[in-house]
C-alpha cells in the first residue's frame, strides 16, 4: 500500500491534483498593485471579506503599490501555482503593459486568468469652482495654450494617466501630466489647487462629487453612467467616438492548477452575487460582472494590443 501511494505521488500532476482538491488549508494573500485607499484596493478587500466565508480561510490584503501595478505583477508572475498567493489587479495591466518599454513579465502568459469582478468608467473632474463647466471648455483651453493646464494622475501608464492622453490625441491638445503616489494623494492634489483636473475612477471620488468638493465634466462610458445622469458622456462632450471602461478582476501566479482556478472562479460569482457585494461594488459605479477565466484571458489580450497599438501610432511610451 504504501508502495501505490509512493507511485501515485510520482505521477506528474498527482499531488497537485490531491493538493487541489484539498484547497485551501490556510491563509491566502491578495496582493494588489495601487495605493491603499483607491478604487483597485478597495474592490480587494470587498472581494477577499466575502470570498474567505466560502473558501473556509481567512484572507488578507497586501497593497504593493508602484509602476502602474506591475510590481505586484510581476511579484505574482514569480510566485508558485498552489493558490495561496493571488493578484487582484485592473485595466491598467494591459494599459501599462502596452505603453512601458520594459515589463519583466508576459502581460498575457505570465497569469493564470480568474475572473473579472466589476467594471467601471472613469469620470473627468474638476474643482466644483472651477471656471471649467464642461469638458469642450477644457479642451478648447488646451489647444489654446498647450501644456498650460495640469491634470493628476496616480503614476506614469495607470488609467488616470492614458486616459486623458487618449483625450489629448484625439482632440489634438496637450496637456502637463502630474504624476502622484496612488489615486487618493491625486485627487487631494486636485482639491487643494495643484492641478486643474483628474479623470478618475468613479469610486472614490463619487461620494466627493455629490458632497459637492468635485464636479464632473464627462464620464467615459458609451452611455450615461446610472449614479450620475446628469453627467455627459465624452463623446456628448465633444469628444466623437470616445469610450472607455475600466475593470478589476482575480488572476494567479502562471500554471494555477485547473481545480483551484475552478474554485476561485465560483467564489467571485458567489461573491458577487451577494446583495451586500453588490451594492458596495454599485455605490463605486461598478457593474458586478464575472467572466470565464478565457473570457478573462481574451480581454486582457486584447486590451494589450490596443494600448501597443496606440504606444506605436503616438509614440506614448514610459519607461
Amino acid at each position: 500500500m504504501i508502495k501505490l501511494v509512493l507511485a501515485l505521488a510520482l505521477i506528474p500532476g498527482f499531488a497537485s491534483g490531491v493538493q487541489a482538491q484539498e484547497y485551501p488549508t490556510r491563509l491566502i494573500k491578495i496582493v494588489q498593485g495601487f495605493a491603499p485607499g483607491g478604487n483597485v484596493d478597495i474592490i480587494a478587500r470587498i472581494l477577499a471579506h466575502r470570498m474567505q466565508i466560502g473558501l473556509g480561510q481567512s484572507i488578507v490584503v497586501e497593497a504593493k503599490p508602484g509602476a502602474a501595478g506591475s510590481l505586484a505583477a510581476e511579484s505574482i508572475a514569480r510566485s508558485d501555482p498552489d493558490g495561496y498567493t493571488l493578484l487582484v489587479l485592473p485595466s491598467a495591466h494591459p494599459m501599462h503593459g502596452g505603453l512601458a518599454k520594459n515589463v519583466k513579465y508576459s502581460v498575457v502568459d505570465s497569469f493564470t486568468w480568474i475572473s473579472t469582478a466589476s467594471f467601471y468608467p472613469f469620470l473627468i473632474c474638476v474643482r466644483n469652482d472651477s471656471r471649467f463647466r464642461t469638458l469642450k471648455q477644457l479642451i478648447d483651453e488646451a489647444r489654446a495654450n498647450p501644456g498650460l493646464l495640469k491634470y493628476a494622475s496616480s503614476g506614469p501608464g495607470t488609467g488616470l494617466h492614458t486616459i486623458v492622453e487618449l483625450i489629448a490625441h484625439q482632440t489634438k491638445s496637450r496637456f502637463l501630466h502630474i504624476p502622484y503616489r496612488g489615486e487618493g494623494q491625486a485627487t487631494t492634489a486636485l482639491l487643494t489647487g495643484e492641478v486643474d483636473f483628474i479623470a478618475v475612477t468613479t469610486g472614490p471620488i463619487s461620494p466627493r462629487i455629490r458632497a459637492g468638493e468635485f464636479r464632473a465634466l464627462a464620464v467615459t462610458s458609451k452611455t450615461r453612467w446610472t449614479d450620475f445622469p446628469d453627467v455627459p458622456t465624452a463623446k456628448e462632450a465633444g469628444v466623437s467616438g470616445f469610450e472607455f471602461i475600466s475593470w478589476t478582476g482575480l488572476a494567479g501566479p502562471p500554471n494555477l492548477p485547473a481545480a483551484i482556478v475552478s474554485r476561485l472562479n465560483t467564489e467571485v460569482r458567489q461573491a458577487i452575487a451577494v446583495p451586500e457585494v453588490k451594492s458596495k461594488l454599485a455605490a463605486m459605479g461598478g457593474e458586478p460582472r464575472p467572466s470565464t477565466p478565457e473570457e478573462m484571458k481574451a480581454l486582457v489580450a486584447r486590451q494589450y494590443d490596443v494600448w501597443k497599438r496606440l504606444a506605436k501610432e503616438t509614440n506614448i511610451t514610459i519607461n
